[in-house]
Formats: C-alpha cells, sequence, structure tokens
C-alpha cells in the first residue's frame, strides 16, 4: 500500500512539475500566421510601412513564469517589402541594409517580465552588422487548441529601432531617424 501511494505521489508532482515548464513553439510561417512589420514616416507627412516576407523563428512560453519565456528570430533581410520594387532596391543597398554583407537579422531575448498586462521582451538584436539591445512590448492575443489537432499561441508585439544605432546613416531627415516594428506570429506548439 505504501509502495502505490509512493508511486501514485511521485507520478503526481511528476506532471505538476511537467505543466510548469515552458511550451515551445515554431513560428508559422509556412501557414502565413506570422509577419515582421515595420513603419517609418517619410518626409514627417506620412507612414511608410514595409514587412520581410522570409523569416524564421522559435519561442517558448510559460504563462506562469515568464522568466522562462524565450524568442528567437532570424529574418532574411533581402526580402524586404514596401510595395514599391525601386525603393526596396535602395533599400537593400548599402545605404541602408546592405543586404549582399549582412544578409540576416536576428533577435535573441535576454529576459522576459511581466509588465502590466503586458509581457517585456529584453533582447538583442543584430541588424547590418551591428548588434545592440532591443525591447519590446508583446500581449498575448490567445492561445489553445487549433482545428488540426495541434495547440497554438499568438502574440502582438511593438518596438523601436533608431536607424543610426546600426550604421543606417542615410539621411531620411528628422522625422525619419526611428523605424517601428510591429510583429505578429502565432506559433504552433511543438
Amino acid at each position: 500500500m505504501k509502495k502505490n501511494f509512493r508511486i501514485l505521489a511521485l507520478t503526481a508532482l511528476l506532471a505538476t512539475s511537467a505543466s510548469a515548464f515552458a511550451a515551445d513553439y515554431k513560428i508559422d510561417t509556412e501557414g502565413q500566421h506570422a509577419f515582421v512589420n515595420f513603419r517609418i514616416q517619410h518626409l514627417g507627412y506620412s507612414w511608410l510601412y514595409g514587412t520581410f516576407k522570409d523569416f524564421q523563428g522559435t519561442f517558448s512560453f510559460d504563462e506562469k513564469d515568464p522568466t522562462a519565456d524565450k524568442v528567437n528570430v532570424s529574418i532574411d533581410t533581402a526580402s524586404i517589402d514596401t510595395n514599391h520594387a525601386e525603393r526596396d532596391k535602395h533599400l537593400r543597398s548599402a545605404d541602408f541594409l546592405n543586404v549582399s554583407k549582412y544578409p540576416q537579422a536576428t533577435f535573441t531575448s535576454t529576459s522576459v517580465k511581466k509588465a502590466q498586462d503586458a509581457l517585456q521582451i529584453e533582447g538583442k538584436f543584430t541588424l547590418n552588422g551591428v548588434t545592440k539591445p532591443l525591447t519590446l512590448q508583446a500581449k498575448l492575443m490567445g492561445k489553445g487548441d487549433d482545428p488540426w489537432g495541434g495547440k497554438r499561441a499568438g502574440f502582438e508585439a511593438k518596438g523601436k529601432i533608431h536607424l543610426k544605432d546600426f550604421n543606417i546613416n542615410k539621411d531620411l531627415g528628422p522625422a525619419a531617424q526611428d523605424a517601428e516594428l510591429i510583429i505578429s506570429v502565432e506559433g504552433i506548439q511543438q
């Protein structure tokens, strides 16, 4: 009887501790449920929007313990698309992203913490051969079962980069010194 109680107690303990670990997710780029977008002011008169079409990444998510969360994303910088072929060609050049020399941008989280109703994700962002700290404010959009028998979680995150910090020195005027990042991802639990 004591042996059965110990086995039952050990099983309950393992089940409880297993649920306390972060779940690992792959960002769903194949199903096109993920976007890495940006916007920057054009001469202070309007917003210019763009996206990176090719990227991949993973994240770990533990709703009860955000400090266990992790994010890793790699972006193909040549996949930039602002809906204007000549501008995109210029953005790929050494004046901006220098994609022939630096074909990838990366983000790797260093810490995640709860900040009111959002998550504050601190990390290292590498763009144009320069690595700098980047803070993203993320919100859980939802999580749960999908129609195909899997589990998903989705987030929206926002951040801002100062172009000159990443050796993008082309002067676009005082209103266009910073680019805002708008990231929306849905992950499939692995």
